[in-house]
């Protein structure tokens, strides 16, 4: 157990995951009171400096200080993350990838200093000394914020908005999911009432924000593809009846597992419009599919991608996740060839992400003997076969507990950018959200905070309680 001391307490929650990427598999207590703990990490806040020390058994190993001006909050923090940074570097003897960033969105940051007018090498200056980033994540922040402005400069997003619309019915839940899913085997009688519920809030949110121009949709979930042909039909006529989708750039439907995907299917999501779906395996290799609880086969994930094209599908986006159980690094590779067989348009390239609402954290013990490993080496063959296929990086983010420390990328070839990943992911615009468990989210005007207005993950809930989650919305 560690046991860490900061004096004032405000800044607890602020460096909890980069303790954690520090002493992986340790457990801590911040400002708790640990007994026989055997290390302790003390930060005191002083007139004008913040200093810190470790320590083991009393005995001090490491302390360093640094000199802090506390009017400024942002400044403040970024000094405190900097000191035990040091610290920690020097008591493990390894430094991080992302050095202390442990913010969900690295591109974000490089992309406001360029807003302010800053030089691309002011910034790298200004990004290895405030977080010590690697020179390698450095350069993957900078390419992916100098693709989205890009690709933004030929949008009016910060007039418009992105919608997305949210089905939590799966196949099946994946050993490390944590998002809003039910087995579609057993919710299969609430679907009907599910969508009812669903087309009401489209049509209250479609009078809302009548006027206002909507630049991408996105159906999400959950897997999509999981109604019936002529369930996703009204659902995608509701949405095309109550909103204006003449400046919509983007219709992306996450048909995601393959199982769920049959040619009607295709042909319903072709005539009504779509024009981005995204096919994820998560691995090629049959062996982790059957252990993370996929219930389809590699064949099945070639057969569903070769009837979207023989259906017209232009741009297929695959997911794939890196630090899956007992993957080595010739599995990635494998998987890596196997899709660049299959030539999509974009890949999205995950780092696992130990959730604790998902099976795997929830049930450690029967999985302790199962090996999952991230590194930048992975990472990098990941990106390298990304650009053997014609792509580069266009949008990127972190999640908390990531395996080895690594982000998740998103590469496509030009032209096929996912835009909501961008717009969403890059806090560029409103994302307003329908549907059990979705979240709309409404940016200040600096984007640097957000308001939220979640519904009820419950179906039944959300499904008896439409008119809450309605006058929820009705108030902001």
């Amino acid at each position: 157990m560690i046991d860490i001391q900061i004096n004032p307490r405000q800044f607890e929650y602020d460096i909890q995951s980069l303790v954690q990427a520090f002493y992986i598999g340790h457990s801590f207590k911040i400002n708790g009171q640990v007994e026989d703990a055997y290390r302790v990490l003390e930060v005191e806040f002083s007139d004008n400096a913040i200093i810190g020390a470790i320590y083991i058994k009393n005995q001090k190993l490491f302390e360093e200080h640094t000199v802090c001006n506390y009017l400024d909050r942002r400044d403040t923090k970024n000094a405190l993350k900097k000191l035990l940074y040091c610290l920690m570097v020097k008591d493990t003897g390894y430094t991080l990838p992302w050095g202390n960033l442990t913010g969900i969105r690295p591109a974000k940051i490089p992309g406001m200093l360029m807003e302010q007018g800053m030089s691309e090498n002011e910034i790298r200056k200004v990004m290895k000394e405030t977080y010590f980033i690697s020179d390698e994540k450095l350069n993957l922040a900078m390419d992916v914020s100098k693709s989205e402005g890009r690709i933004l400069s030929e949008i009016n997003y910060k007039e418009g908005y992105s919608l997305y619309v949210g089905i939590p019915f799966c196949p099946t839940t994946c050993l490390y999911c944590s998002f809003t899913s039910y087995p579609i085997s057993k919710y299969k009688s609430l679907v009907d009432d599910y969508i009812t519920a669903l087309i009401k809030e489209i049509k209250f949110l479609g009078k809302k924000l009548k006027g206002r121009e909507l630049n991408t949709v996105y159906i999400g979930g959950g897997t999509p593809t999981t109604l019936e042909p002529v369930q996703l039909e009204r659902l995608i006529n509701a949405l095309k009846e109550n909103f204006d989708f003449s400046t919509v750039r983007e219709f992306t439907v996450e048909a995601g597992r393959p199982d769920s995907i049959t040619e009607e299917k295709l042909k319903v999501l072709k005539r009504t419009g779509v024009s981005r779906i995204s096919i994820n395996p998560q691995t090629m290799n049959q062996k982790t599919l059957d252990i993370i609880g996929r219930k389809h086969t590699v064949g099945q994930v070639r057969d569903a991608f070769y009837l979207a094209r023989s259906c017209g599908m232009d741009n297929i986006n695959m997911d794939f996740i890196v630090g899956l159980p007992d993957e080595t690094e010739d599995m990635v590779k494998y998987s890596m060839e196997e899709a660049m067989k299959l030539n999509p348009e974009g890949i999205t390239v995950h780092s696992l992400a130990l959730k604790r609402a998902s099976r795997l954290s929830m049930n450690k013990g029967k999985y302790k003997n199962l090996s999952m490993n991230n590194s930048s080496a992975l990472m990098e063959i990941t990106g390298k076969y990304a650009y053997d296929m014609g792509m580069k990086p266009y949008y990127l983010y972190r999640q908390k507990n990531m395996t080895g420390n690594q982000e998740n990328v998103g590469y496509s070839k030009s032209g096929k950018e996912g835009l909501y990943n961008i717009l969403m992911m890059g806090d560029y615009q409103d994302v307003w959200a329908v549907g059990a468990g979705a979240v709309t989210k409404l940016l200040s005007e600096d984007r640097k905070s957000a308001t939220r207005v979640d519904t009820l993950k419950n179906v039944d809930m959300y499904i008896g309680r439409i008119d809450e989650m309605i006058d929820r919305k009705r108030l902001v």
